[in-house]
């Protein structure tokens, strides 16, 4: 009678503990989204509890939010959130999501650091990857005692970069991916490439700097070791014309010095210029990289070739390359040539 009385309770009470594991799956295993592919959700400083449910909405299946839920009020999810870009995969239920929102396991963005002319083109580039503002990492990168920090200036805090293609998190803050930069550097600047620079008699930013020339004059990266021996060639030649050095005379310096990249072509007017970018006037390279360095220019310089030219001029076939002179006759032979191919077409 008794086993008869227990069993009439034990099947009832095993059937609730049945539906409770299903409704349990169902609620907080089954997939979040529905969707066969990754779904991003962006959590910013300004977000609160009720807005990321409301982010949550359109790519949620409803039980799987409501489970989500009751997960979160019974957590500090609903008083707490944290920030960053979270992937929700078709595998996930409410249970994992929740988990990844309440302790902050984001996932990495893909941020390409790009070769780009100024700090302001950085700080854009940057931003539209990252929730940082473009106003707030610009003014970074042109504050004085900021650059100090990861032991440049702000006319050298171009050469902290190296353009290539990093893991970061979404709400990295400025010091975290100045930091992380300063660390990718380091590890660019192994000792190999240090012992080629040591070798030129130039500092890595010093190689970044001329680099930055480098990469300004032509795209075709099987020139750049030429004309990385050209400029090298003034930048060390001592006689009695040039006691301090031959000025390189590189026009993407004059372009920088007026802020005006669009020119075709440089005429005299441009050269006075009072800058100490204008290395018409001045000796040396100018005092900062004009753009953020390639890493195929840089090794360009590196990797220089040596040679005896020091001059160069565009092609007059509009390749892209350039014809190298020894002389200033040869040289002059050569521009003239492109100067008649430029006033062909019309360019002014």
């Amino acid at each position: 009678m008794k086993k008869e009385q227990r069993k009439k309770y034990l099947i009832p009470a095993g059937i609730c503990v049945l539906l409770l594991i299903v409704l349990g799956y169902y609620y907080f295993f089954t997939s979040f989204t529905g969707q066969d592919h990754v779904c991003y959700v962006y959590v910013d400083q300004d977000d609160s509890y009720d807005s990321l449910v409301h982010k949550l909405e359109p790519i949620a299946k409803k039980h799987c939010l409501h489970g989500f839920c009751i997960l979160s009020h019974h957590s500090n999810l609903s008083k707490r959130v944290h920030t960053g870009r979270y992937a929700i995969k078709p595998s996930m239920g409410a249970f994992t999501v929740f988990r990844h929102l309440k302790n902050g396991l984001q996932d990495p963005v893909n941020v390409v650091v790009p070769s780009v002319r100024t700090m302001q083109d950085m700080a854009g580039a940057l931003s539209r990857k990252l929730m940082l503002d473009s106003t707030t990492l610009a003014k970074a990168l042109t504050d004085e005692q900021e650059c100090q920090k990861y032991g440049y200036d702000t006319t050298t805090i171009a050469a902290l970069f190296i353009p290539n293609t990093y893991d970061l998190y979404w709400d990295s803050s400025v010091d975290k991916l100045l930091t992380r930069m300063k660390k990718e550097n380091d590890k660019f600047w192994d000792e190999s490439r240090k012992q080629k620079a040591s070798a030129l008699r130039l500092s890595p930013t010093e190689v970044c700097t001329l680099a930055s020339i480098v990469d300004e004059e032509t795209a075709n990266n099987q020139e750049k070791p030429m004309i990385a021996g050209m400029y090298y060639n003034r930048l060390m030649l001592r006689d009695a014309k040039y006691p301090q050095g031959m000025p390189l005379q590189a026009d993407p310096t004059i372009k920088f010095a007026w802020k005006n990249f669009g020119l075709k072509r440089i005429y005299n007017n441009l050269l006075h210029i009072h800058s100490p970018y204008n290395t018409y006037v001045n000796p040396g390279l100018p005092p900062g990289p004009i753009r953020v360095a390639s890493i195929a220019g840089i090794d360009a310089v590196l990797n220089m070739v040596h040679h005896n030219y020091l001059y160069m001029c565009a092609k007059e076939d509009f390749s892209g390359t350039h014809n190298f002179a020894a002389t200033y006759e040869e040289h002059m032979a050569n521009a003239r040539r492109y100067a008649a191919a430029l006033n062909k077409r019309g360019i002014k």
